[in-house]
């Protein structure tokens, strides 16, 4: 991942998404208006942050990659693998519904969601064109949340899966995602490759997040997958992480829209 500073704002951005006309970027939590513990770009109203806070910060944030703060569409999300397709802007509504994966082949929409540990995936899809975003944490990685998007840019665009360009964003790493008995089990039985997917240290068991999205994706046929490998727990100067600052913190954000 390479990172872009755009008046304070910094932004985390692919190489493999800067191939076409589609504007992207994970933004870090600098450059924004909001106190501790949200300092400084919280880009969400659920943490105890005002709203006036969050409006700004959304609005320099969508600024920084040229686009219009109205045309953002997001959503309530739930840890689902549930999918809403796009097609227009949010307008007088707080958020398109109850769901984890966006998907829209319009150019007046900026597909939007918050993060602070699970896992920003982006689609592209050139030859339609169209994109797609998607929140997965560890129930939203088993239930191949990201594969559900794929499905659903298939249904809705008829996209070929192997067209897609997926990338997948910071988020915490297996170095600091120490998981329960109850997780390990169930992604024994969700993932063929389970073992590979679950580390030991120190007597715990550790889920590869990153991975277990990158092999969903392979297997709903996505070709061209690129993980960036940053950990929000290590990097907490530049992320929020949900579980390093003890559940008290900002969202940082992720968003994709065709130009």
């Amino acid at each position: 991942m390479r990172v872009v500073d755009a008046n304070g704002i910094h932004i985390f951005q692919f190489e493999s998404l800067e191939v076409g006309p589609v504007a992207h970027g994970i933004f870090a939590r600098h450059g924004g208006v909001s106190p501790e513990p949200y300092a400084s770009l919280n880009l969400s109203v659920s943490t105890g942050d005002s709203r006036e806070n969050v409006r700004e910060n959304r609005t320099r944030a969508f600024r920084a990659l040229a686009r219009a703060p109205d045309t953002v569409a997001d959503l309530w999300q739930v840890h689902s693998a549930d999918v809403i397709v796009a097609d227009t802007p949010n307008g007088p509504h707080d958020y398109k519904g109850k769901a984890d994966g966006l998907i829209t082949d319009r150019p007046g929409v900026t597909l939007f969601l918050r993060f602070a540990d699970c896992v920003p995936i982006l689609l592209y899809d050139p030859r339609r064109p169209a994109v797609g975003v998607v929140h997965a944490g560890w129930r939203g990685t088993l239930l191949k949340a990201c594969a559900a998007a794929v499905q659903a840019m298939r249904e809705s665009y008829g996209t070929r899966p192997s067209d897609i360009v997926a990338a997948i964003g910071p988020s915490i790493g297996p170095c600091h995602y120490a998981v329960g008995p109850e997780v390990v089990a169930a992604t024994r039985v969700v993932f063929a490759e389970a073992e590979a997917l679950l580390q030991r240290v120190n007597g715990a068991y550790h889920l590869d997040l990153w991975q277990a999205n990158a092999q969903a994706l392979r297997a709903a046929g996505v070709e061209q997958v690129e993980v960036g490998e940053v950990c929000t727990a290590c990097r907490r100067a530049d992320f929020f992480s949900h579980r390093a600052n003890g559940g008290r913190t900002g969202r940082f954000g992720a968003l994709i829209g065709l130009r």
